[in-house]
């Protein structure tokens, strides 16, 4: 039997042990459970034109509709799916929706990423 698992506070623990590489890194990065539990660093919120990684994190669309520019879509969710079902690691071009719907074109590197048993999709983004 499963037990209740609760995906926010398992979001919060899984940042505090990424936190000096959010706050160092020079790319934007992004770790990703799902659509409600996501969390970003400065660095990715900023190039979206969000004030903060919270305000991004709140926005309750599907991340795909909400950041993902069309053209883009099937190829971030096919790197996710891989991910997810292989635990294969890639790099795939990707065009974002900034938040007054202008784009900007990046270079992904998307890894699956495990924490507590529970597996997440880690982006790094320049």
């Amino acid at each position: 039997m499963e037990e209740n698992i609760d995906h926010g506070e398992l979001i919060k623990k899984a940042t505090e042990h990424l936190k000096k590489m959010f706050d160092e890194s020079e790319q934007s990065i992004y770790l990703f459970l799902d659509d409600s539990h996501k969390v970003c660093n400065e660095k990715f919120a900023s190039l979206l034109g969000y004030k903060s990684p919270k305000e991004w994190s709140e926005v309750k669309e599907s991340f795909t509709e909400a950041y993902v520019a069309e053209s883009s879509r099937k190829i971030l969710v096919l790197a996710y799916q891989k991910a997810m079902k292989g635990f294969i690691g890639s790099s795939v071009e990707v065009e974002w929706k900034k938040k007054n719907n202008e784009k900007v074109r990046t270079k992904v590197i998307l890894v699956p990423f495990l924490y507590d048993h529970h597996l997440f999709a880690l982006h790094f983004i320049s």
